[in-house]
Order: structure tokens, then sequence, then C-alpha cells
């Protein structure tokens, strides 16, 4: 039976860890399965042509919220073309409301719910049997003689067990290489997945050294964990640093979801001694606010985590990124605000803006009428307003995300930034409010805009803030020469041509 594992991720460098999982599972008993990813920035007539043409017996969709929308599309029109393929469905988005999404979606033949290695490894056993015994295949959702059976799902198994999908697989060269070193989290934040399944199940540290070491043999760009939390043991997480500095090839990247309030001194002080572009760290602060804290199941005290990130930051050495999420319960379009000075004041290198997203299966998803939680039916499922904001303040909330992105994230603007949010005196918040509003009433938003436009709707703003007497008229040129970025980002006639006239968009 010829079977394709299959995807769409939501850019090219990103790879799809759990179909390497399923393949490697399978590669040494079934060599009728094969693993091909696509993108949803494909066209959609290409996957759905090289689906139909490639002649497969059953295709395996991995879905996620960034794909769902368009595996049932692309499932509902593959259907159409060959009736007779069979079509199984996987992933976070559909095993935990899979018997609705069996009744919605007619298309889809199976799906399997929960982690899949085993429950794969025996589908794949049962396809090849007689009688097709589907009952015994644990998680698996399928229809018979037109009713829908669901199966219970089995504990997950001992994550050792598993094998290394990169042992049979290889490691792209020009994508990122995700790795999981651990399985669960030990928390349980009441609006991610990670909650429905409490405890850690992690492999031995022999073989996680072992694999990270292959990956600095194979010199790959990037390692992404994918470890929910993967500093959750301080003693574990020490020894793989270390292990990763002392094995550094100067080359390759590690990225990791940690806790800030969990780093110890001694990971600190390790931590100074990193080659800089060694490590990534992504930290998910997400709000500042007490309450806000509580009602999602996090600890109340935020600043043992603002302090450990700010002291990361002032290392210099580690590229920091931090989010925070609007839409959680108690907090206001104000109480965001204050949320996001504090955080912004770390000068982290990076800071998400990012949006609720109500999951099935979170113990948020439970409480929606407790907090008045409206959001959108289809994928990402987004927050649109709750009893604490309004929907048209979480789209301002969406134009200040925008202003962040361009002007701190991307970089190129740090001293122009500084300068002019002190000259405006209303805080970080308040600055990238009155830029946004200054952004989307001229029409900005309306086109996409190179870097050299956006340095000039800089200036463009800096003058409204000068003509309103915020900002001396005679520092608006030296604006210019603050930051090093602007001049690299023109040609040299182009930046002697701003010096004397601004820049006029």
């Amino acid at each position: 039976m010829k079977i394709l594992l299959t995807t769409l991720n939501s850019k090219y460098v990103h790879s799809n860890l759990a179909l390497k999982y399923l393949y490697t599972v399978v590669a040494g008993e079934y060599s009728d399965v094969e693993v091909r990813e696509y993108t949803i920035n494909n066209d959609s007539d290409y996957v759905y042509s090289e689906l139909v043409r490639a002649n497969y017996d059953m295709v395996c969709f991995s879905c996620y919220i960034w794909n769902i929308e368009q595996i049932k599309i692309l499932g509902r029109e593959l259907k159409l073309a060959k009736p007779e393929i069979k079509i199984c469905v996987g992933g976070p988005e559909v095993s935990y409301c899979g018997p609705e999404f069996a009744r919605e979606n007619p298309w889809a033949d199976f799906i399997l719910c929960g982690e899949g290695e085993y429950p794969f490894y025996r589908f794949c056993q049962v396809l090849n049997e007689p009688l097709r015994a589907f009952e015994t295949v644990p998680g698996l959702i399928y229809r018979q003689d037109g009713k829908i059976y669901v199966n219970c799902q089995i504990e997950p198994m001992d994550f050792n067990l598993i094998p290394f999908p990169y042992s049979i697989l290889d490691c792209e060269e020009d994508r990122v290489v995700y790795y999981e070193s651990s399985r669960g989290c030990p928390f349980g934040c009441s609006y991610c997945l990670s909650a429905a399944e409490r405890g850690v199940r992690a492999l031995d540290m022999d073989r996680v050294k072992s694999e990270i070491g292959y990956f600095i043999y194979k010199k790959v760009m990037q390692v992404k964990f994918i470890d929910r939390t993967f500093n959750y043991d301080k003693n574990r997480a020490y020894e793989i640093f270390r292990y990763i500095m002392d094995s550094d090839n100067g080359v390759t990247n590690f990225h990791f979801e940690i806790c800030a309030d969990l780093l110890d001194d001694r990971t600190m002080e390790l931590l100074k001694g990193a080659r800089r572009g060694l490590f990534d760290f992504e930290i998910g602060i997400q709000s500042c606010n007490p309450q806000t804290l509580m009602a999602i199941n996090r600890k109340e005290n935020v600043y043992p985590v603002l302090y450990n990130t700010e002291r990361l930051v002032k290392m210099g050495n580690i590229h920091v990124h931090v989010d925070l999420i609007a839409g959680l319960p108690y907090e206001t379009y104000e109480l965001f605000g204050r949320s996001f000075n504090k955080v912004y004041d770390l000068k982290a290198d990076a800071l998400q803006l990012g949006f609720l997203k109500v999951l099935a299966g979170t113990p948020l998803a439970r409480q929606l009428q407790a907090h008045g939680i409206v959001y959108r039916d289809h994928a990402p499922y987004e927050v649109i307003a709750t009893d604490y904001i309004k929907a048209e303040e979480l789209v301002r909330l969406k134009m200040i995300e925008n202003m962040v992105d361009i002007y701190y994230n991307r970089g190129g603007y740090t001293k122009t930034l500084d300068y002019l949010m002190g000259a405006l005196g209303k805080g970080a918040f308040g600055f990238f409010e009155a830029l946004a509003d200054f952004y989307y009433e001229s029409g900005f938003q309306h086109a996409s805009r190179k870097k050299e436009d956006q340095y000039r709707i800089m200036f463009k703003f800096a003058r409204k803030l000068s003509t309103d007497g915020t900002v001396p008229q005679a520092d608006i040129k030296a604006l210019a020469t603050l930051d090093e970025d602007m001049q690299q980002a023109m040609n040299p006639d182009t930046y002697k041509r701003f010096l004397r006239k601004g820049w006029e968009i």
C-alpha cells in the first residue's frame, strides 16, 4: 500500500518532526511510505496536482492551526478527484475534536488522535492485514458501514523507545532541524495544549548528547528544541548547555523555549561563556498582571522572570525573544499597556505581541462564558473580544503589533526609537500607539513597503512631532545619523539626498 505522510508547513525553512517520527517507526517494515512536505505559501493547484498524479493509496495529513483550513479544502478536493483514495488526518488540530471533525468532514476516512508513533505503526499493520481490524488501533477514529467508530487512546509510551528520526532521514541543509529531548510540560497554562497532558517524559542524557553531537557533526544551520519548557530541570538543562558549549562547531545555533525564573546563578555564569550566536532563548512572559497570571495558572509574581530576562539581555551573547499575549482573562487594554512597558524595557532582541488562540482541549476553552471570550470559529481561533477588552481595542493592538515588528524587531532604529520615545514622554506603549495612529491614518498600511520607505515614514512621524512641539526642529536632521543601519539600507546618493531634503513619501 503506497502511503504519503505530508503537511503544509508555515514556511519553507520549517520542517515537520512528527512526520519524521512516524516514518522512522515504520520504515524498516514498510518500504512504500514516503514523506513530502509543502508550505501554506505553495500554490494550491501545485500541491493538489502533485498529490493526484502520484497515485497514492493513502494520504496522511499532519494538521495544525496554521494549515487546517487549507488541508480541509485540499482533502475534500483530493477525495472528489480520486474517490478510491483513503485520507487520514492527525495532529493537535484533530486530536481533541476527532468525532466532531469526522462528522463535519466526510472526506476524512481516518483520524489518528494523540501521540502517534505506536498507533501509526499498528495502523500500517492493520492496513496490510486481510481482515483489517481497525478496532485494534489505539486512538483511531474510522468509518464503517456508514457509522463513525472511536477507539480509546493508550497512555503515552516511553519516549526512549521511539527512534531518532535523523538516524535514517537527512538533516536538510536549508531548513531548521526540529528536535525534542523531552515531551510534556510540568506546568498547566490554561491556554496551552500542554495542559492536557501533565508530566514530563525525558530522553536519557547519553542519548540526548549523542543526538546533539550528530547535529554538531553535520554542521546544521539551526537546531530548534521543541521541548515545551526546556529548563524544567535545572541540572539537566545545565548539563546540556555545557555539552553544547564544549562541542561548539562555531556554526550551529540552538534554540530553546525556557522559563527565565528557573535559571539559577550557576547556569547564568555558565551561559556568560557561550559563543555569541550559539543560543537563542524564547521566553513566554505573556502578561505582567498578577490577576491574569493567576487565571491562566501561572506564577503570579512575574518579577523573577523579568529580572533574569534582563540579566540575559545584558550579557549580550544570547539572542532573547520575549512573548506577550493579548486577550487573556482580566487584562484590559490599559493593563496590557502596562505589561507591554515592563517587557519592552527589558530591551530583548525581539518582542512578539501575540493574540490569544482558543484551542480545543485546553482548560481555557472550557471557561469561555466565565470571561465572555468571543473568538473566531476557524483556525487559528483568535480572540475577538472578552469581558475585559473590546474588539476595537484588540484591533488597535494589532496596529501596534505591526509597528513593533517593523520598527523594533527588524532592527535599524534603536537610537531613533530611544530618542523619540524619550521626547514624547508617554512610555514605549504610548509611543507605539502614536506611531500606529500616524501610520494608519496616513494610509501607509495599504501597500507593502521597503525598509527605505519605512525609514522615510519614521522621519515624517518625527516631523509631525516637531510640528506639535514635541521634538525640536533642529534635531530632525540629526535623527538621520543616529542609526548606522539607516545609511546601510540606502545607496550613497539616496542617503545624501535624504540629508538635504528629508524623507518624502
